[in-house]
């Protein structure tokens, strides 16, 4: 359905539209400021909704930064999910670059799906907790299907605790890129393999 407002015709956003809209914004201003300098009502205006809209949607502030988390770590699960067949190596170096061009594409999500972990709030930290556990299962999983590691190494405590690391290790380079880059994305790949590789290979 279309609006009119002063000549100009504007689509009135289905719900889904509305949704993704205020997520957006909030993972903007999430990544920006610290938890308790966002006020929903910014957000609201930003948007150019009513408050009582956006509590329509998400009724408290804290379910409003838990769907920004989600919504992050949704995207980014789909974006490194396993290929069955496709060795290891090859995949971590297609994961990365996709990976990579979604960090600079959505550097604001990002960042706000990462500042979840500063946050005090426990509900919101368990959403973000929840999404790392998925990186790493999704990598164990590749792993422990690639003959060249094969299930010795896959689910070994070891290589868990490692690809633990890895994930903070990847995070840590990540978003230090983002503040200033002074490697290439290429570069900023091969690091990231080579770290992951090296710990995993003799």
């Amino acid at each position: 359905m279309a609006v009119n407002q002063g000549g100009r015709t504007r689509r009135r956003l289905s719900t889904e539209e509305r949704r993704e809209q205020l997520l957006s914004v909030g993972a903007r201003l999430f990544s920006e400021n610290p938890y308790d300098d966002v006020w929903i009502e910014q957000v609201a205006e930003i948007a150019g909704v009513s408050r009582g809209l956006l509590y329509h949607y998400f009724p408290t502030k804290r379910d409003f930064f838990a769907a920004v988390v989600e919504r992050e770590s949704e995207r980014m699960l789909r974006m490194t999910a396993a290929v069955p067949g496709v060795p290891v190596r090859e995949q971590l170096t297609a994961g990365l670059d996709a990976y990579l061009e979604y960090v600079e594409a959505h550097a604001h999500g990002y960042r706000a799906f990462h500042r979840a972990d500063a946050a005090g709030d426990q509900a919101v930290r368990r959403v973000y907790q929840r999404a790392l556990a998925a990186q790493e299962r999704q990598i164990l999983a590749a792993l422990a299907a690639d003959p060249e590691f094969g299930p010795q190494v896959g689910t070994r405590p070891d290589t868990r605790l490692a690809v633990r690391g890895w994930l903070a290790f990847t995070t840590a380079v990540c978003l230090e890129w983002l503040r200033g880059p002074e490697l290439g994305r290429e570069q900023v790949r091969d690091l990231c393999a080579r770290a992951l590789l090296g710990v995993l290979t003799p």
